[in-house]
């Protein structure tokens, strides 16, 4: 995998010593890509869109690119589709998915208008093609961008029903040759048990891809999580409430569940 000079797509990259001394320190995940929930955009409203919620994501992975990382991104739409259950409730699956599907392009498009506004390059991609919204995924294109610094958001799932967007998730992992797939969720890792409503929940340094399928804990869906194993792409849970905990993780320090072999 190509890190410095000129990239097989002719975008010239900034070499890895620079990047470092920008730094000050390497990096233990330098290609990523972060698993964001719909539900993380919303704030504390119920369902919907929070400006501070997109910027907190935005600042986020501000922090991350300034040490050097390449940065990809998957979004749920629970926040959105949230406000539609009650109207999707016994619409066949399909049509149902193709509902949440739409609603990851609108929260891809809310996070690459919030990029923006605090200053980060960033292009989304639907994985179905909708032209006059977003531009339609390319794995080619894709790596190109993030190559050349931006944050590519990839949208609509794998554009298939019956897939859910942490399948998604760990498909472009795969696909863009990612060292790392980070989960981020409300609470500092994987725990035995919901820290929220058990006192006695034990939470994991460290797991396997089989501790995690054996223990059926659900931190992401059986098919993501083979997904990761077949191409050894370790995954990192961890909160997404601290400001720059993103930019933590990837210098190797920080609080996560680390999965892999």
């Amino acid at each position: 995998m190509m890190r410095s000079g000129v990239s097989p797509y002719g975008l010239r990259l900034m070499p890895s010593e620079e990047s470092q001394k920008l730094s000050g320190k390497p990096l233990r995940w330098r290609r990523l890509l972060l698993k964001v929930s719909g539900e993380a955009m919303m704030g504390a409203r119920a369902f919907g869109l929070d400006r501070s919620g997109i910027d907190h994501i935005a600042v986020e992975l501000k922090g991350a690119l300034a040490l050097g990382a390449e940065v990809a991104l998957v979004v749920g739409g629970g926040n959105i589709f949230r406000g539609m259950s009650e109207a999707a409730d016994g619409m066949a699956r399909t049509t149902a998915d193709h509902m949440g599907m739409l609603a990851t392009v609108i929260n891809a498009l809310a996070l690459q208008d919030g990029l923006s506004r605090n200053g980060v390059a960033s292009r989304a991609m639907s994985a179905i093609p909708m032209e006059a919204v977003c531009e339609t995924f390319s794995q080619r294109e894709a790596m190109r961008r993030m190559q050349a610094g931006e944050v590519v958001i990839f949208a609509a799932g794998t554009g298939n029903p019956y897939f859910t967007t942490d399948t998604a998730a760990a498909l472009r992992a795969s696909e863009m040759q990612c060292d790392v797939l980070l989960k981020a969720t409300q609470v500092d890792g994987v725990y035995s048990a919901d820290p929220k409503t058990d006192p006695k929940a034990v939470r994991y340094d460290r797991l396997t891809f089989t501790d995690v399928l054996a223990k059926d804990l659900r931190i992401m869906d059986a098919a993501a999580v083979s997904l990761c194993r077949e191409n050894n792409i370790p995954i990192l849970v961890y909160s997404n409430r601290n400001t720059g905990m993103l930019a933590e993780l990837v210098s190797g320090r920080g609080v996560f569940t680390l999965i892999d072999r």
